[in-house]
């Protein structure tokens, strides 16, 4: 048994029913995101359109991919025809984009709002105030073409725990409160994305339905 079978059979044992791994396949050739789809998973995640493009195009098609990086607005139109969530939608000018696009190819595209809950400034993300204030408003409500299907977030890079688990507490009463506010009677609004290899299991706690997990399966990054 290879190390990247066993690392994924061994998080996939810690990681209960009612949440979804992604596999962070991100810089990883398309050899190990094959060995991973033969043990039966089916949803990686990729931080890089022109990446995502290029795997898409010579791996199975019943791959449910997650783009989970910083998305330019010039790169959208490139996977809004295949990609099925987008997780880290950080601005109101970005969501139009991803309308317009998913217009082009008669499409509802789902989504996240990434939510800044780190102590880091360098970290993308709305504040709770303008995630109320773009919702509310008319021009969001004129976005046919996309669902927004709950919250991301990344929590600070620190060894603190305490911290971790304090940030994902508050996205998950964020998302409480949301979901009461605007999208109750909306069925799709149900993920909270929030957990990476080194703190999922504190996002799972918390709450989080979609962990994010790349080099506990893969091991390191090749850049």
């Amino acid at each position: 048994m290879s190390i990247i079978t066993k690392n994924f059979n061994k998080i996939k044992s810690q990681i209960p029913d009612h949440v979804r791994l992604v596999a962070v396949s991100k810089f990883q050739p398309v050899s190990s995101i094959t060995e991973i789809y033969d043990l039966g998973h089916r949803i990686f995640g990729e931080s890089k359109a022109q990446e995502l493009v290029s795997k898409y195009e010579v791996l199975p098609k019943d791959i449910e991919w997650h783009f989970i990086g910083h998305l330019q607005t010039n790169k959208v139109k490139y996977i809004i025809p295949f990609v099925s969530l987008i997780h880290g939608v950080d601005s109101f000018k970005l969501l139009q984009e991803i309308d317009k696009c998913a217009v082009k190819v008669d499409k509802t595209v789902c989504c996240l709002l990434q939510i800044h809950i780190a102590q880091e400034e360098t970290k993308f993300g709305f504040s709770f105030d303008e995630i109320n204030e773009m919702i509310s408003s008319v021009e969001f409500k004129g976005l046919n073409n996309i669902n927004i299907c709950g919250l991301m977030g990344m929590a600070s890079n620190t060894d603190d725990m305490n911290q971790v688990k304090k940030e994902f507490k508050s996205l998950a009463q964020y998302f409480d409160q949301v979901k009461k506010t605007y999208f109750a009677q909306n069925n799709f609004f149900k993920e909270i994305s929030m957990g990476m290899s080194g703190d999922y299991k504190i996002a799972i706690e918390e709450g989080s339905t979609l962990v994010r997990v790349g080099s506990s399966i893969f091991g390191e990054r090749n850049y």
